[in-house]
Parts: C-alpha cells; structure tokens; sequence
C-alpha cells in the first residue's frame, strides 16, 4: 500500500472502558483525511477511489439470480469480477460487474461428507465440497476457497487455468471441477488441491504481501497460518496453528503493528496475534458473539455483534469501544467503502442490508434496505461517482446490487 502522508496527528483519549469516565474520540481514518475531511490521496483497497465523497444515496437496486445457498462475495482487486461461493450449490459463479452477468461457474465434482446442522446442533451427512468464504492473493493469481465439510481450503489458480495441477499430482489431495460457460454446451475439467486446516474452516485472510494466509477453523476452535508459494501447487502449506478455546470467525491483519485480529464469536473476545511469532499476543474483552471484523487504516476495528445486534468501533490498541449502534436482527457480513467512511451491514434474519456514515463519535444510520432471503455477505466496487453493494442471500441465492450516487 502507498504510504499517505498525515496531515494532523492521531489522538484517541481515554483509557479503557472500565477506567474511563471521560468519554472516548474517534478520529475517523485521519491518516487518510485532511483537515477539510476529504482524501488527501487515492485509497488503495481493492478499487482506487480517484475523488473524494462526504454523502451516498441509495438510488437503484438490482437482482442476479446465483446458486443454492449463495454464502459469500468478493471482488478481484481491478473490480470487474466478482465470485460469489454457493454453498448448497457446491460452486463458485463468476460474474462481470459491468455487464453483469455470469461468465464463468467452477462447480465442484461432490464427495460424501459429514456436514453440520446448526438449528440442532448435531452433524449430518452431506457433501465435502462446499464453499463458504473466499481471498485473493498473489494479484489475483490465486482464489482461495473454504470448503466446509472437506477439513480445508483449496486454491484455484485463475490467471492461468492451465497452471493448475494435473491429476498426476502427488502433492496433495486433489478436488475436481468443472468449469463451463452460459451458452457453452461443453464444459472442462480442472484438479485443485486441498490444504487440509481444521474442522469446518471458515473465513480466509492474508498478509498484505501475500506470503501468509490465516484460516479459521470453526469446530476446530483454531486458527491456521499458511505460508504461501504462488509458484507450484498446492501453493502453499500450513506452517501454525493456534489453538483459540472457542469458535473463531472473523479477522483481520494490522499491517502496520504486524498483528492480526481473530473474533471469537463462541465468546465474547477477540484474540490478538503477532505476525512475526504467530502466537497470541493479548485477548481483549469485547461484547458476546463478534462475528466479523474490518479495520481501517487507523487502527480502528469495527466489529458485528450477531447474537445481541450491534455493530461497534474499537481502538485496536487497547479493545476499547469507542462507540456503537443497535442494528436489526443478526449482524453478519460487514465492509467498508474505500474511504473507511460509511460501514456496510448484512442483517441475516432481519432480511434488511443497514448502511452507516462514521462520524467522530457515532454511526449515523444512512439506509436501510431491503434484502430478501436472508444477507449474508457482502462485498463493495467503487468508482469516481458511484458505490455499489453486492449483498448475497443465503436462502434465495441470489445477488442484490445496490446502487448509490456519492456526493
């Protein structure tokens, strides 16, 4: 990432939450604003944003049709494609956001598994290959896939279809798929391998380098750290794993402190880690059930709540919450525009997608849209004028664009 110069210096007062009669400030992002609070250079997330922007509003939505159990989205760094990992489908669906439409599905060939029911809490029998999240690496080279039932991830190379392995390979456990194109009648076949982690692996997220990816693993109570070679398959192998107590899910990297976040949504903390030991630095007491996490650039951490229906911003240093909102039902997905202003929040059962402004001491809830079939995920594309929120639904599988005009 570029470095951007400051133009005024940090300052969060206060101490912790249990000390602290003074109230908290936020300085929002301020190593990307100036004084006027507008961009002080172009961000460098997965689009550039070439203008600076004080207000969204919300002026069309459309709808995509994917696959069964549609359970996550993220775009490509250039943004003119986006995967969405459908569950229930056993697939990955790749759509051309100009156009929008699908250009590619990379259907996975099922293997009998053991599954999870989460309303029972008990396992079922089910299939191996079904993708929850995703993560680039390595310049979109490398599409990093969980798959819950298979005990790991998979890579799929798709610069070059043909660097994938073939089934000759000996090097790891290889998954089949299919690959075929609307209005194709044929189809090819491509061989992926699988890293195995732990137990239903969940969230995927990596080092700003590329050289390390992070896996939660749900009913592993553990996270695991891969180092990564975009060179020869498997791509990479698991070289940590740090045992958590409780479920994990969420996370994000502190390139800066060279740390990483780990939600605990069995729990109520979230669990700090050295990048350079791999190993637990503290545990910061947070509210029950954090889901997921973002973090700006600025050493803010914004959280989802999904069992108690909050969304909050905390000082990454210490865990102190600086402020927070109450949010409709189950909070899951959360992301952040490219200039860390304005927070996007798929409430699942609420069937409802919440938009935020951050201000210096509050959210200010901007919009509230409707999202049939349960949101789950999200991701965002920007350009000089416009935002856009692709919003999946778990029990409809489809896509949701939401359309906003900045201002």
């Amino acid at each position: 990432m570029p470095i951007l110069i400051p133009f005024f210096t940090l300052l969060l007062l206060g101490t912790a939450c249990k000390e602290a009669p003074a109230k908290p400030v936020f300085r929002p992002d301020t190593a990307r604003l100036a004084e006027t609070d507008t961009l002080s250079k172009p961000v460098t997330d997965s689009t550039q944003v070439p203008k600076p922007y004080q207000s969204i509003v919300h002026y069309k939505t459309e709808k995509l049709k994917a696959a069964p159990g549609t359970k996550s989205v993220v775009f490509n760094s250039r943004g003119n494609h986006l995967y969405a990992m459908n569950l229930e489908g056993m697939s990955v669906y790749e759509f051309e956001r100009k156009s929008r439409k699908l250009v590619r599905e990379f259907r996975f060939r099922p293997t009998k598994g053991t599954g999870w029911d989460y309303a029972s809490s008990r396992p079922i029998s089910s299939f191996q290959e079904k993708p929850v999240e995703a993560c680039f690496s390595h310049d979109d080279q490398l599409l990093w896939i969980s798959l819950h039932n298979a005990d790991g991830i998979v890579a799929l190379r798709l610069d070059s279809l043909s660097a994938n392995p073939d089934k000759s390979f000996k090097g790891a456990k290889l998954k089949t798929v299919y690959v075929t194109r609307p209005g194709s009648a044929g189809r090819d076949s491509l061989y992926i391998p699988l890293i195995h982690t732990g137990k239903t692996p969940k969230v995927i997220t990596r080092t700003a380098d590329s050289r390390h990816l992070l896996v939660s693993n749900w009913h592993s109570y553990s996270v695991s750290v891969l180092e990564l070679d975009a060179g020869r398959p498997p791509f990479g192998k698991v070289i940590a794993t740090l045992p958590l107590g409780d479920i994990p899910r969420g996370m994000a990297v502190d390139e800066k402190n060279t740390k990483s976040f780990i939600a605990i949504m069995g729990g109520s903390t979230i669990v700090r880690v050295d990048n350079n030991t791999w190993k637990t630095d503290s545990v910061i007491q947070v509210r029950n059930s954090p889901r997921h996490i973002v973090m700006d650039s600025s050493g803010h951490l914004f959280v989802s709540y999904n069992s108690i229906g909050y969304v909050a911003c905390l000082d990454a240093r210490n865990g102190q919450q600086l402020f927070s909102i109450k949010t409709p039902a189950q909070p899951r997905t959360i992301a952040l525009s490219k200039n860390h202003r304005f927070l996007f929040v798929t409430c699942y059962t609420s069937d409802l997608v919440d938009v935020y402004k951050i201000h210096p001491d509050k959210f200010e809830k901007v919009a509230s849209l409707p999202c049939e079939g349960h949101p789950v995920g999200v991701d965002i594309y920007e350009d000089d004028d416009t935002l856009e929120a692709w919003v999946c639904s778990y029990k409809k599988g489809e896509i949701q664009i939401y359309s906003f005009r900045k201002k």
